[in-house]
């Protein structure tokens, strides 16, 4: 079996474990509270467990309290070992069987005309429901399970029809399995962006701009910080940087194919002198990249052409979509866009690879895996096309030896794609860069360029970030390091602690000296007790607290303290210095010891 095949394998047999624990699940809702109390919508199986979604009624309630009762007779029935059976079934007969619920009568109406196979499961006589699975063969192959929590969720997830409860659960193989995720799930809870966030000061939310992100000046310095790196690196590489309009025409994001694809996740701009909606904010920067290749003549001697923008973009993303810093609906995305002949394609996109993990190195993150995605339904462009890009995709990594995985269908809508999955240190992984192959849009476009031979030929178009979304990419950098950030991107590098204030005179010295060398650090000259001053500076996850005290007044040194607790004692300032600008400048991990 191949490394692909038994990925797949044990992926699908994790789902039929959710999705038969999600039936179970029901059904003890069933057995222990009736068939009047609640409407069943839906519960599917996800990637990190399951969820059942129910309409209350007669002022029926359900909270994690009372979750040690439905699991033990979600228990009773695992322990029955009951067989879960399928079965075909007509439409009449499911409307008849289902005829009580609203949900399911609503399912059973937009399938209608569509000649859809409709399937019901049972666990024996006991419960029965309308699915499509699969399932497990029976319960007792439902070896380690836990419900989690309880939401309220728009039935189909729009804020305009009615809200319904949702319980959380998640299910695995074994017993060791769930308690590791259990484990990543509480150490989460402590690394939450959104928590350390505010208890650093480096952003905030507010209602007068709904799932948008308030830098505070903390936060806009690793910000810079990630700027600054990026366009370093893409200097370096020949690349050259634009900025482009936040808002343009429709008829750039018809002719793009964005208003067909992408429409719903656009906010829409009216002008003043027009009675109809004739712009957009740019969800992506692609289309006013392509504007600036169209300006002018190019030739083959440009090529490759590579460039990049740090652009804002906006993505109407629903409530249930939103997720502090990680997804907001606007935000920083690091496109480029390598312009080049058909025969440069490998060589860039094999570039552009290293350069995605350099950037992880430099960060501490790890690649977990790489996804090929394919084309999707809503593409645009020939079979032609589309063949020949999934294609010199293959060849590339299979000419790299670079395992990966199929995404199908989940390509862009323009090209197909490599989407990099990066592991934290809880375990998680999370999609951050991708590149695109685009044969679509400059065909889309008439983008041309002069061949060698004097005719017009069409290059072709390379999408890709390697951040992503600034935010999104700090918001994993947080989390993996839990706030304490590498010195080169901690807000604040030093904290100074004098003793006394003899030692004010001295302090603020060595304050100038840091500051000078573009170190960013600060006194903390307040009248409380020096131990107390460490305490706040370690929980503010400061690298360094340099104390000074007469002796290191006296010996032009600073007493160091690390944030991990560390005392390395006193260090002459020239040295301490000299570290801490190295450890800087290369980016380093890792503070003195």
């Amino acid at each position: 079996m191949s490394q692909i095949d038994a990925h797949k394998h044990d992926s699908d047999n994790l789902h039929k474990i959710r999705h038969s624990a999600e039936h179970v699940l029901t059904q003890a809702m069933y057995q222990l509270y009736g068939n009047d109390k609640f409407y069943m919508a839906m519960g599917p199986a996800t990637d990190d467990g399951f969820y059942f979604d129910f309409e209350p009624l007669n002022s029926f309630k359900i909270s994690e309290e009372d979750f040690p009762k439905i699991e033990a007779e979600m228990t009773k029935i695992i322990k029955e070992n009951l067989p879960i059976i399928r079965e075909e079934i007509t439409l009449d007969q499911a409307k008849e069987l289902f005829k009580d619920n609203p949900y399911k009568l609503e399912w059973l109406d937009s399938i209608k005309d569509r000649n859809e196979i409709i399937s019901i499961y049972k666990t024996a006589d006991a419960f029965v429901d309308l699915c499509a699975g699969p399932h497990l063969a029976k319960t007792g192959e439902i070896k380690a399970f836990k419900l989690l929590s309880v939401a309220g969720a728009y039935w189909h997830g729009d804020e305009k029809n009615k809200m319904l409860t949702r319980i959380y659960g998640t299910a695995f193989e074994s017993q060791k399995n769930l308690d590791q995720f259990l484990w990543q799930i509480e150490e989460a809870k402590k690394r939450d962006h959104r928590k350390i966030g505010k208890e650093l000061d480096l952003f905030s939310f507010h209602p007068e701009a709904p799932a948008d992100v308030f830098w505070h000046n903390k936060g806009y310095i690793i910000m810079r910080e990630m700027f600054t790196y990026w366009r370093q690196i893409h200097e370096r590489e020949g690349y050259q940087e634009v900025r482009t309009p936040e808002i343009l025409s429709n008829d750039l994001w018809q002719q793009s194919g964005h208003l067909k694809s992408f429409s719903q996740k656009m906010y829409k701009v009216s002008t003043p002198d027009s009675k109809e909606w004739n712009m957009s904010i740019k969800p992506m920067n692609c289309d006013g990249g392509i504007l600036i290749y169209k300006s002018n003549p190019k030739s083959y001697r440009d090529f490759p052409l590579k460039v990049g923008e740090l652009g804002i973009v906006h993505r109407y993303e629903s409530s249930g979509e939103v997720h502090g810093i990680i997804r907001p609906r606007e935000f920083t995305q690091d496109d480029a866009h390598i312009y080049c002949t058909p025969d440069q394609v490998k060589e860039e996109i094999k570039k552009v690879m290293d350069l995605c993990f350099e950037i992880y190195n430099t960060y501490g993150l790890k690649l977990d895996h790489l996804e090929l995605s394919t084309r999707p339904q809503n593409s645009i462009g020939s079979d032609e096309v589309w063949e020949k890009a999934e294609s010199i995709m293959r060849q590339i990594l299979t000419e790299g030896n670079t395992p990966y995985q199929i995404n199908e269908g989940d390509g862009a809508f323009y090209g197909p794609k490599f989407d990099f999955h990066l592991k934290d240190c809880v375990g998680r992984t999370w999609q951050c860069s991708t590149i695109q192959l685009d044969f679509a849009q400059p065909q889309n476009f008439n983008l041309e360029y002069t061949a060698e031979d004097g005719t017009k030929q069409q290059p072709v178009m390379i999408h890709r970030v390697l951040y992503g979304s600034v935010e999104r990419f700090l918001g994993i950098v947080i989390e993996n390091c839990a706030g304490a950030f590498p010195l080169w991107l901690s807000p604040l590098q030093a904290k100074i602690i004098p003793i006394t204030d003899a030692q004010h005179q001295y302090a603020n010295k060595i304050l100038s000296e840091l500051k000078e060398q573009g170190i960013r650090a600060e006194i903390d000259d307040r009248s409380e007790k020096m131990q107390a001053k460490i305490r706040d500076a370690q929980m503010k996850k400061v690298p360094y607290m340099l104390i000074i005290g007469n002796r290191e007044v006296e010996s032009n040194s600073v007493s160091v303290r690390q944030r991990d607790g560390q005392d390395l004692g006193a260090i002459p300032f020239v040295e301490f210095l000299a570290k801490v600008k190295e450890q800087i400048n290369t980016r380093s991990l890792n503070l003195i010891k």
